[in-house]
């Protein structure tokens, strides 16, 4: 059926701008629809003959699936487009960590303790792992490994095997976490369909074959789950990146409903510093989550930078608000440095500062969310509006002395800076921000 336009959805609701969708007015609701980003049957009111008549064509290409509760949850799914310049990502991929049927009790819970360590601030975001993967073949008591994890991890979780008995055990002790049971395959999709339904948990699927993995997709849904995962082998990396691409192209641009749902690769490699790459490779394009062994800061943190990259949404400027910063217990004596409202630029310039262990003001100029080169191509900054941005943060009223610290890529405001403002000495600062603690110790006495 060919996608629906927001009039004609709007032509089968109520049109009572009622709310409970949680929208203000039914066309609001009805551009959403028409736009993928909500289901018709999120209307409360809708009768059964527009939802027959409309439901398929008005769902979204791709489900949203949810793994875990209300206390701890994973969501993703729900895409829209192929590439993110066309509109963006909705939702993040997610970095699930394994724990291995070869360890111990103990020691699945020191690692499940240290997959929690392993947490970084960076633009303003915290960046952590988003599930534990916690395998059950080869585990005498996979039930009570289900549970033990469960207690201890503030993460939702992933039960990964291919026993159907070992996956029931651990499922049914841990139902009211609503784990994604992984994976389904040919011998097992039956018994594991009905165990999803039973729990009503999530359901990963893999296959050898694309094609085989469409019939089980189907055999599953046939059996009433609703949420369903495409399990992808990382066995092969280009025959991965390839599944990927098509499984996500069938449900965003042929409308194929077989493929419309999340993907998990598993990556499979013999070196740690492989495993991260082939793990960033795989969160870009496009797996919604990726399971890896390391839980390692060293490991895991290339790939929540490249995830916290990719799916940050490109139409909307990555911004700070543009206003005087305190790091440190400042006085009339500390340093004034002046950036960009930049996220990255703004937070990198705050970190090595608090790093220098010197108390800095930092002045941030609005350039529309630009970083310091971009701003300067694009006429977003200058001399005129830095001197601007100075008056109206009173920044001479909160220090006594008239240094001025700049970007070391802004030379050419220095001269300018000098002449029209009451900061008679314009301090050249370094190109990168690492540098900060090291030219802040020797200059600022």
């Amino acid at each position: 059926m060919a996608a629906l336009t927001g009039m004609q959805v709007y032509k089968s609701l109520p049109r009572t701008n009622c709310k409970d969708c949680g929208f203000p007015t039914c066309m609001a609701f009805a551009m959403q629809v028409a736009a993928k980003q909500k289901a018709l049957t999120d209307c409360k009111h809708l009768t059964e003959e527009a939802k027959s008549t409309l439901a398929d064509a008005s769902a979204p290409p791709m489900k949203l699936v949810t793994i875990g509760n209300a206390d701890k949850k994973f969501v993703f799914g729900q895409e829209t487009v192929m590439f993110r310049h066309e509109e963006r990502f909705h939702h993040a991929s997610g970095i699930a960590v394994r724990i291995a049927a070869s360890l111990s009790d103990a020691q699945a819970e020191e690692k499940v303790l240290a997959i929690h360590r392993v947490s970084f601030e960076r633009a303003g975001e915290r960046l952590n792992a988003a599930l534990c993967a916690v395998e059950v073949d080869g585990v005498a008591d996979p039930a009570d490994r289900a549970k033990r994890i469960a207690a201890k991890s503030c993460l939702p979780l992933i039960l990964m095997g291919t026993a159907a008995d070992k996956l029931a055990a651990a499922a049914e002790a841990v139902a009211s976490e609503r784990p994604l049971i992984c994976m389904a395959t040919a011998a097992t999709v039956d018994a594991l369909a009905d165990l999803a339904v039973k729990t009503k948990s999530p359901l990963a699927i893999g296959a050898e074959t694309l094609e085989e993995l469409a019939d089980l997709v189907q055999k599953a849904k046939a059996k009433g789950v609703e949420e369903i995962v495409l399990a992808l082998s990382g066995k092969n990396p280009g025959e991965t990146l390839r599944r990927l691409t098509i499984t996500r192209r069938a449900a965003l641009r042929k409308n194929f409903r077989v493929f419309g749902y999340p993907t998990l690769v598993t990556v499979e490699s013999d070196s740690p510093e492989s495993e991260c790459v082939l793990a960033a490779t795989f969160a870009a394009k496009y797996a919604g989550i990726v399971v890896v062994n390391g839980s390692e800061a060293w490991e895991l943190l290339p790939v929540l930078t490249t995830i916290q990259s990719v799916y940050t949404n490109p139409q909307v400027p990555n911004a700070v608000e543009s206003k005087l910063y305190a790091i440190g217990s400042v006085n009339e004596n500390s340093p004034v440095i002046m950036t960009t409202n930049f996220s990255l630029t703004y937070f990198s310039v705050a970190g090595e500062v608090e790093r220098s262990k010197i108390p800095t003001y930092i002045c941030v100029v609005n350039t529309e969310g630009l970083g310091v080169l971009n701003a300067y191509a694009g006429d977003k900054i200058s001399p005129e509006k830095v001197v601007k941005t100075l008056q109206e943060q009173k920044v001479a009223e909160k220090v006594k002395h008239r240094k001025l610290i700049i970007p070391g890529l802004l030379p050419i405001f220095k001269g300018e800076l000098e002449d029209i403002s009451e900061w008679k000495e314009v301090i050249i600062g370094p190109e990168n921000a690492s540098r900060i603690p090291a030219f802040l110790t020797s200059i600022w006495k």
